[in-house]
């Protein structure tokens, strides 16, 4: 892809979420290497180390669904519309991008509602799509993880968020800070998908013949034998 400067931005959101998807990775085997070691070399360990890795699993996992739209990597099936002719499966394609949006819209919704209160925001009202603030909303920004202590560098968000009250653990907020991220980047990726569909230069949300592919391959190793 070109720098050019309508692609520039999108080549820092792919590099930023290459990155983080590398660095969540890396560290999930960091601490459980270390776990390991000091374990049964040392009778000793992190006791946050269980809670820290399943939190960064989360967050890979919700990193990677953007990321497999981002690179056509959604497995599907294709059965009936690698038939259709070039401008029906168009078709079927842009309506599949329009129902992905919309529930990725709904969910974008419910990850803010569910957030919100632990960071010390209000959650929306309406039943499918924002329409205010619920002003009664109830905060929590003072939940905290099980284990995870809280690192001294973010010590400032007490003032912001808990009213000047520190944290004794990591606040909720941070790890569920994923749902209303992911979400938002999973409408980006989708939005540049649908855009592609659009521009001719993708034909759908999903990996194609990938049964096709595999019946050939098992042909062929029948062949050979």
């Amino acid at each position: 892809m070109s720098d050019t400067p309508k692609g520039a931005p999108r080549r820092r959101i792919d590099v930023w979420e290459q990155t983080a998807i590398a660095t969540l990775l890396g560290l999930m085997t960091l601490i459980t290497f270390i776990n390991v070691v000091l374990r049964y070399g040392f009778n000793s360990g992190f006791i946050w180390g269980l809670e820290a890795t399943l939190i960064l699993f989360a967050w890979l996992v919700i990193f990677g669904v953007s990321h497999a739209f981002r690179v056509t990597a959604h497995l599907g099936v294709d059965a009936a519309t690698s038939f259709l002719p070039a401008g029906p499966k168009r078709a079927v394609a842009l309506l599949s991008a329009a129902v992905c949006i919309f529930y990725a819209l709904l969910m974008l919704k419910g990850a803010w509602d569910y957030w919100a209160p632990f960071a010390g925001f209000q959650v929306t009202t309406g039943r499918w799509f924002p329409t205010g603030f619920d002003a009664s909303t109830r905060d929590r920004a003072f939940y905290i993880t099980e284990q995870i202590p809280m690192p001294w560098f973010l010590e400032f968000l007490a003032g912001w968020i808990n009213q000047g009250e520190e944290w004794e653990k990591l606040p909720r907020f941070i790890p569920y800070f994923i749902l209303p991220l992911g979400i938002s980047l999973l409408l980006l990726r989708l939005g540049q998908a649908t855009r592609e569909i659009l521009a001719g230069s993708r034909e759908s949300l999903i990996v194609s013949h990938e049964a096709e592919d595999a019946v050939e391959s098992v042909a062929a190793l029948n062949r050979e034998s």
